[in-house]
């Protein structure tokens, strides 16, 4: 059984489990938490798989599997696309195939000389212009890259806009979307041990209305807010691929100021939640050395 599906068997199992165990009138509040976190805690662990983030060696817990995530993120991709006009301008779109190409040349490369060329049946490259004025650019899991035109007047160059899908293209390779996507999944597992100790005590039923919304919830790839820490990641996973791929990773420290410029203006989709200005460019100067060690010029 895949981790997802341990998940949803047994969660309500282990919900009335929790109910069962708890309905003790001697039984203190505190202790009613004390033992729900032990037990959220083993069955997360569980059902939990971990793995280790190329370039960066984080070790990261998922709950969710290779193809449960690249199922769904095709999905959305498809869905996406059918609604999406393409960009008409020959110029740019070759561009942006171009660039997209060479990165993902380069994440192979890399994937296959340092053991994890397995990973790579993950992949199914695919990379598209759209017209739309925002700022910003995506990569679902699974390789599928899409930038807007609004992107390239503020990324101006080749090397530039490397910069961005190496960024997008990071996202991917370290299954953030997976561990967002986990991170959900152990949210509303504790709201249903939750919901069920609430109903054993008498206390109403209004968890019940968050688990049910939680589970309603959509997850889109798409539009998928990062945390601080993932963005981070992917700004350093993002200039080495980038250097990997013969584009002049020094660029990154002036492309970022223009984006930040580029974000007062107007709206920049790109930049939520990412960090702030100046620790990221304090961020990208302390890779640096690092990644011209993987820059050759083309």
């Amino acid at each position: 059984m895949n981790s997802a599906a341990f998940f949803f068997a047994y969660s309500g199992k282990f919900a009335n489990f929790a109910a069962n165990f708890l309905f003790n009138p001697s039984m203190t509040m505190k202790k009613v938490r004390m033992i729900l976190v032990s037990m959220a805690a083993v069955l997360m662990v569980s059902c939990g798989t971990t793995s280790t983030v190329p370039i960066t060696g984080r070790q990261q817990t998922l709950m969710v599997s290779d193809g449960e995530v690249l199922s769904l993120a095709t999905q959305q991709y498809q869905e996406f696309m059918k609604s999406a006009k393409k960009s008409t301008n020959a110029t740019n779109t070759a561009l942006v195939k171009r660039v997209g190409q060479n990165l993902a040349n380069a994440v192979s490369n890399y994937l296959k000389n340092n053991g994890m060329a397995s990973e790579l049946n993950n992949f199914a490259w695919e990379f598209n212009l759209v017209q739309d004025k925002q700022v910003n650019a995506w990569c679902m899991p699974g390789g599928k890259i899409v930038v807007y035109e609004g992107l390239l007047p503020v990324t101006q160059d080749e090397a530039s806009l490397a910069i961005v899908l190496g960024h997008e293209i990071a996202h991917a390779v370290a299954k953030h979307s997976a561990e967002q996507l986990s991170t959900q999944m152990k949210q509303q597992y504790g709201l249903q041990i939750g919901t069920a100790v609430a109903g054993a005590l008498g206390m109403g039923q209004n968890t019940s209305s968050i688990v049910q919304a939680v589970v309603a919830q959509g997850f889109n790839f798409r539009n998928l807010s990062y945390s601080r820490s993932h963005e981070s990641e992917a700004d350093h996973m993002g200039l080495i691929f980038a250097a990997m791929a013969g584009y002049n990773p020094q660029v990154a420290i002036t492309f970022w100021q223009r984006m930040s410029a580029a974000s007062t203006s107007q709206t920049a989709e790109f930049l939520s939640d990412h960090p702030s200005d100046a620790t990221r460019i304090k961020q990208i100067q302390g890779w640096m050395p690092e990644a011209l060690k993987y820059y050759k010029k083309k």
